[in-house]
């Protein structure tokens, strides 16, 4: 009979396997916290941060206002989610595809063909002849990938006989909102298999002038003396910016209203305003009342030449307005206030109105406030008479800034989708950022040299394949500074089209309407803009932080 003995196994053994048990359960379990958090977790702000954590980055003692950088300007357009609609629910809009060309080609189908015999002495395109805008839709698709082609016009005829001028619309997929834009380009035709059809040369952006549509332009006077000043009003149809009126007495009366007398926030710059207005927007939203606006901007110094404040801007230069109008419940300051005095002036009874003489005063304390007109007012020293501080603490749960209702002026952006199409909207971009940032040594050491001339050379051709479309939006006021890389690339800066804001431009003439017939200055904040929009349509984005050089966007140990 064999004895059987038991080993005892070491103890070491067995604490060995009890610690990592023990580990990988600690580690199992901080992955499904991790987990949670990451599916749960929605900022309040499109910008992806906590507003208390903007507030604090943007109220910093720097000018007790917003130090961020300025040299990309983001509205509501571009924080837009990827996933959103890129046209409302409501509109009918079906964009041209291969599978809408073919209908159209079974349609035509059984039409006369041209005679297979005689090709050669056909000499005069029929530009009314249904085929030929199936070639050029075609010739478009294939061509324009970034495009989506929404509605066009029957071509015309071209300059000669063998030429038709085709106007349609389209939007661009990088742009998240549904706003429509313009091109028409002339193209010469001559004929394929059977007497088709085909496109033997396209021609530039804004080519086909005789499909242009014209503008409508109502010519207003203004006395003057003995004589009458002519102020041109040009009204492109895809622009109402009109201001809205309020209409009878009793609608006024009817209405609620949140107005704000202006505070500290005038003549900050940009990012403040946005920050502030859409604080104000957003409590009249939460206390479902119209929101009474102030069409007049103050442009920071940090934007004119002067390096002064300047007052008396419109809204209208810079944001789109009658988006604003489309998804928000508001009404013009003036407007407002003539309404207000005239029903004061004709009854017994005033308005009711309620003062609000501090921000600490929440939203939430006057939720159920009957009164017709809530009058939030700030006269107390900065930064507490901000307008943003009523959005603040308990105030960041319920009151959402409705950043979609913010975007930039559609006359900017047709500035934007003029230069894009004239690169034929494909192009590479590079964002250098310099200017003060470049001479403040301490905050940024290596920025001025990773941004030279010569290092641009050596880091584009890394980066970017030879003698493509080079867009640079840069606040380098040098222009010739970046003239290295016009050996390797087809370089194009904002100043390369000046023309689009000059005295002739459509732009110049539109803002001139909307400043009573005077002149309006294309500042440095529709700069930026205009350089930030055409940055994010390039195929292949640079930046300078992160790409360009090893410095952090906001100095020394904040990257």
């Amino acid at each position: 009979m064999k004895e059987t003995s038991t080993v005892a196994e070491p103890i070491g053994q067995n604490l060995i396997k009890l610690i990592s048990n023990l580990c990988f359960s600690v580690f199992v379990f901080s992955v499904l916290i991790f987990t949670v958090i990451a599916i749960t977790y929605q900022p309040p702000d499109p910008w992806l941060e906590s507003a208390p954590a903007l507030t604090r980055l943007f109220t910093q003692t720097e000018n007790a206002t917003f130090s961020v950088d300025n040299s990309v300007l983001k509205t509501g357009e571009d924080m837009q989610a990827v996933s959103a609609p890129a046209v409302p629910p409501t509109a009918d809009v079906k964009p041209i595809t291969e599978e809408v060309i073919e209908k159209s080609e079974e349609k035509v189908s059984n039409m006369t063909t041209l005679k297979s015999s005689g090709c050669e002495d056909l000499q005069v395109v029929n530009c009314s002849d249904p085929r030929v805008l199936i070639a050029v839709q075609r010739f478009n698709l294939r061509l324009f990938k970034s495009i989506v082609f929404l509605e066009y016009q029957t071509p015309v005829n071209g300059s000669k006989p063998d030429e038709c001028d085709v106007a349609w619309k389209f939007r661009n997929k990088k742009e998240k909102s549904w706003r429509k834009y313009r091109d028409f380009r002339r193209f010469k035709f001559g004929f394929g298999e059977n007497c088709s059809y085909k496109i033997v040369h396209a021609s530039g952006w804004h080519s086909g002038t005789f499909a242009r549509r014209p503008l409508s332009r109502v010519n207003a006077t203004r006395s003057g003396g003995n004589s009458a000043k002519v102020v041109p009003k040009i009204r492109d149809p895809e622009i109402n910016d009109t201001i809205p009126t309020l209409g009878s007495e009793m609608n006024f009366r009817k209405g609620k209203y949140l107005y704000y007398s202006r505070g500290g926030d005038y003549c900050k710059g940009m990012n403040h305003y946005m920050w502030s207005f859409l604080c104000g927007l957003g409590e009249a939203m939460y206390l479902n009342r119209t929101f009474v606006m102030d069409l007049s901007i103050c442009l920071a110094g940090s934007y004119t030449p002067s390096g002064k404040d300047e007052e008396g801007k419109d809204f209208r230069y810079y944001f789109d307005f009658e988006h604003l109008k489309e998804v928000a419940s508001i009404v013009e300051e003036g407007e407002f206030l003539r309404d207000w005095k005239k029903w004061d002036r004709s009854h017994k009874r005033k308005l009711p109105v309620k003062k609000v003489v501090t921000h600490k005063v929440t939203p939430m304390q006057l939720k159920k406030d009957k009164s017709t007109v809530i009058w939030r007012q700030f006269d107390t020293p900065e930064p507490e008479n901000y307008w943003y501080r009523v959005c603040e603490g308990q105030a960041t749960k319920y009151i959402q800034r409705p950043w979609h209702a913010l975007w930039k002026s559609k006359r900017l952006m047709n500035i934007v989708t003029d230069i894009s199409g004239r690169m034929d909207w494909d192009f590479d971009a590079v964002h250098v950022v310099r200017g003060e940032k470049a001479q403040n040594k301490e905050r940024w050491p290596h920025l001025d040299a990773d941004t030279s001339p010569d290092a641009l050379v050596a880091k584009l051709q890394g980066m970017i394949q030879p003698w493509r479309n080079l867009y640079i939006a840069t606040n380098e006021p040098f222009y010739n500074y970046f003239d290295k890389l016009r050996s390797h690339y087809k370089v194009h800066l904002l100043d390369d089209y000046k023309e689009l804001w000059s005295n002739t431009s459509d732009w110049y003439n539109e803002t001139m309407a909307l400043n009573n017939g005077r002149p309006v200055e294309f500042d440095g904040y529709m700069r930026v803009a205009v350089d930030t929009e055409v940055l994010y349509r390039a195929k292949n984005r640079v930046e300078t932080f992160y790409n360009l050089t090893s410095d952090c966007k906001d100095g020394i140990n904040t990257c």
